[in-house]
């Protein structure tokens, strides 16, 4: 289940998210939506969406409360930077020989081979590396093709019993050199809208995606970021806000 809590700084979003779930804050992710930093007579405020794991229980919260704002929604196939490993993990267990597996027949059925290997594991996360010939297409436009795979294994994680588990697929470090090149983007993205003094709408991103925007131009005080459009694939809208 997802949530959105509202503070003056990300610190204090999450921590209003904590108390108002009655969860410890490593038991939920979470996605910056809006960010907009604090001035002279001007109360900063950052927005974030909070994805809570279908196990963990949480308590009632009401559709506003003081110091944050909560909207019970749903959203499926974040993407996430996967932490490379030295070298390719053994699968530890049935459930992970059986996920290799799937990925493997998947990429097949759609006529490449590969190989399917664990590149790391985490407390409910398994990152898996797919190696082919046809990495270019398998990973698709801004990764599209990537997610999709991602999406179709988390759902069959699910049926095999762990939906509390989260599979992040990778193929040639592309989720690494596109976080850096978003890091890049939104950068010159700020200059221009500084010096045109309009703001720009990127194109759309998955939550992870925009999330790298707004924590990267959260620190520049005349620049406002905010996520808008509905679905997986929002835009994030940078505006000039002056200084104050």
């Amino acid at each position: 289940m997802e949530y959105e809590f509202e503070g003056r700084t990300e610190e204090e979003a999450i921590e209003i998210a904590a108390r108002e779930l009655g969860i410890a804050r490593d038991e939920f992710d979470v996605e910056i939506m809006e960010s907009q930093r604090g001035g002279f007579l001007k109360k900063g405020k950052t927005v974030i969406r909070v994805q809570v794991r279908s196990s963990v229980p949480v308590r009632p919260v009401p559709a506003r409360q003081s110091g944050g704002t909560s909207r019970n929604r749903v959203e499926q196939g974040q993407a996430e930077r996967p932490r490379r490993a030295s070298v390719d993990l053994m699968p530890d267990g049935e459930f992970e020989e059986k996920i290799l597996e799937f990925v493997r027949m998947t990429v097949e059925k759609m006529g490449y081979s590969c190989k399917a290997s664990v590149l790391f594991r985490e407390e409910l996360k398994l990152g898996v590396r797919i190696d082919s010939d046809s990495a270019a297409i398998l990973i698709g436009k801004k990764g599209k093709n990537l997610d999709a795979l991602q999406l179709i294994a988390n759902v069959y994680a699910g049926r095999l019993g762990r939906e509390d588990l989260r599979i992040i697929l990778d193929s040639e470090n592309y989720r690494i050199r596109r976080e850096e090149a978003i890091v890049k983007m939104a950068y010159e993205v700020a200059e221009r809208v500084r010096s045109t003094r309009n703001s720009v709408l990127l194109e759309p991103m998955n939550p992870f995606e925009r999330r790298i925007v707004h924590t990267t131009l959260n620190d520049i005080v005349d620049i406002d970021t905010k996520s808008e459009g509905d679905g997986l694939y929002k835009q994030v809208r940078v505006t000039f806000r002056g200084h104050k």
